[in-house]
């Protein structure tokens, strides 16, 4: 059920009448009904996979829960009497058993996310090493459909696992708002990947109906309906045919491609994110954003904090630290000091880490060399950035353009060039292919094509789609910068009645008359949706 489908419009309406219809303790119970309903239109075996998450990990969570209140109960009791040694001794035993109730969460969790996501690509890479071995025989698999939104709710599930082991809260001694938090039909096909302590307050919580709350989410969704509908989905035909026809489309249109798909991901992104923010604060419920103006990020580090914040800090937070502080990571430091002095033995834990954190993102987006390669290679820009610094500090001291306008644009320009080559990885979706393409923009000379009135229109889009997308370009680059000075929403809040309506009703006409949409027109999913 597409967001921006006409049942998902007539499915909203109707979970917000009953929302605010029924009485508030009903909410969250009717919020998890129709999380359910709406996944399972995706497919009813999907259930199996959502269920099974949240079995394992509310289960096994609650069973953690179990063992940390024994030992709370033993050390306030028993313990009291007990040696020190002995109180550590009890303390690590009942460590281990959580430790081993969250191998099997994971287990459960990661093992079937790998299974539906991984299976096909790693057998296929195995075919091809028995074949290069000189071995006639090749294994076979099944083609497992992979289920709808399995790696944001997965990755929540386990997030929320892995803090309740750590004592970070309490685990949710009831199944059912668990199962809500996994299966919140707002975030849960493509984020964000929420932390339970930052959900669950408003999720659970009763809220009355007010206007005003309802006013400013239905805006907030109006205004990613026109990132949606108005700029991505106009893009999507052009960008697929600069990217697939390789022969015609090389030098010059790799970088058109580049810039028309680096202003498709934004849009149809931050459009579905908007979308989400927007349902659950109708509903009174604060979901985190998600985004924070990427496209002004002045390095690459930058914008990685600034874009699917939610993804790099789960990452962040539950591979990076506890990896890199793991015995393996403090004997390779250990060992890097004795071989090869102190610099490198306090750089070699961070650069595996970093490695490993980048390799898990590539492959999470998805199942191919294509997604690995592309998070190696920003594990790289960032490395070698981090490497320079020295170098940036003394041109800085010497030159003194740091805080100017022309560096921060400069810097801006160069962020997002660096970011819209490592995107080809994407776009192509096969490594030596995106190569070759990236080699033909010195190679092949052709930018006296772009200047071919014919030429541009043969990707698909008219004069009028292209002043569309210019027009919607300058639309959110100018929201962007009105960002700065605090909610666009809020600053509109406050200016007279007929500017207010004027402006959104400008925007809603906007989104019916030029919107992709209606007859002939193929709805297409998020981006993100294929994650």
């Amino acid at each position: 059920m597409l967001f921006t489908s006409y049942g998902f419009l007539l499915f909203l309406a109707v979970v917000l009448i009953l929302y605010y219809g029924l009485p508030r303790r009903f909410q969250w119970p009717l919020l998890l009904i129709a999380s359910y309903v709406f996944y399972g239109a995706s497919g009813i075996g999907n259930l199996c996979y959502i269920l099974a998450t949240t079995l394992a990990t509310g289960l096994l969570a609650c069973k953690m829960q179990d063992v940390s209140d024994a030992q709370s109960k033993w050390l306030k009791g028993k313990g009291k009497e007990a040696s020190r040694e002995e109180r550590k001794a009890y303390k690590q035993r009942m460590k281990k058993k959580r430790w081993r109730l969250l191998l099997l969460c994971l287990a459960v969790d990661v093992g079937m996310l790998a299974v539906v996501k991984y299976t096909g690509f790693a057998v296929s890479n195995l075919n091809v090493l028995i074949k290069a071995l000189g071995s006639g025989r090749q294994l076979t698999f099944f083609d497992i459909a992979l289920p709808m939104g399995i790696s944001f709710y997965v990755f929540q599930a386990v997030g929320y696992g892995i803090d309740v082991y750590r004592g970070k809260y309490r685990a949710e001694e009831n199944l059912f708002r668990f199962a809500l938090f996994v299966s919140f039909f707002p975030q849960l096909i493509q984020g964000p990947i929420s932390r339970f302590d930052q959900l669950s307050p408003s999720l659970f919580a009763p809220h009355k109906f007010q206007t005003r709350t309802i006013s400013l989410g239905l805006q907030r969704v109006l205004w990613g309906f026109f990132k949606k509908l108005v700029v991505a989905d106009r893009l999507i035909g052009a960008v697929g045919m600069l990217t697939k026809d390789t022969q015609t489309y090389e030098g010059c249109w790799v970088v058109v491609g580049m810039f028309l798909y680096a202003v498709e991901l934004y849009a149809d992104f931050t459009g579905g994110i908007d979308i989400t923010i927007g349902i659950a604060q109708a509903m009174g419920i604060t979901v985190q954003e998600n985004f924070i103006r990427p496209y002004f990020s002045k390095s690459v580090k930058e914008y990685w904090n600034r874009w699917h914040i939610s993804m790099g800090s789960w990452f962040t937070d539950y591979i990076f630290y506890p990896v890199s502080v793991c015995k393996p990571m403090l004997d390779l430091s250990s060992f890097s000091r004795k071989h090869l002095g102190e610099q490198a033995g306090r750089r070699a834990p961070v650069y595996a880490s970093c490695f490993l954190v980048w390799a898990a993102t590539g492959i999470w987006h998805g199942a191919g060399w294509n997604f690995l390669v592309w998070g190696l290679s920003n594990c790289a820009v960032l490395l070698v950035s981090q490497e320079l610094e020295p170098l940036y500090r003394n041109f800085h001291e010497r030159f003194q353009v740091a805080g100017t306008f022309g560096w921060r644009l400069f810097g801006v320009a160069r962020t997002c060039f660096i970011l819209c080559c490592l995107r080809t990885f994407d776009c192509y979706r096969d490594v030596p292919l995106t190569f070759r393409m990236l080699g033909s923009v010195l190679t092949s000379w052709n930018w006296g094509e772009l200047f071919s009135p014919g030429r541009i229109l043969e990707l698909g889009l008219s004069w009028a789609d292209y002043g569309v997308v210019l027009l919607g370009i300058l639309l959110m680059l100018g929201v962007s910068l009105w960002q700065r000075k605090g909610s666009v929403r809020g600053q509109i809040a406050q200016k007279p009645y007929w500017v207010r309506f004027a402006l959104w009703l400008s925007l809603f006409f906007m989104v019916i008359v030029w919107g992709s949409y209606g007859i002939g027109y193929e709805a297409s999913q998020f981006i993100y949706n294929q994650f």
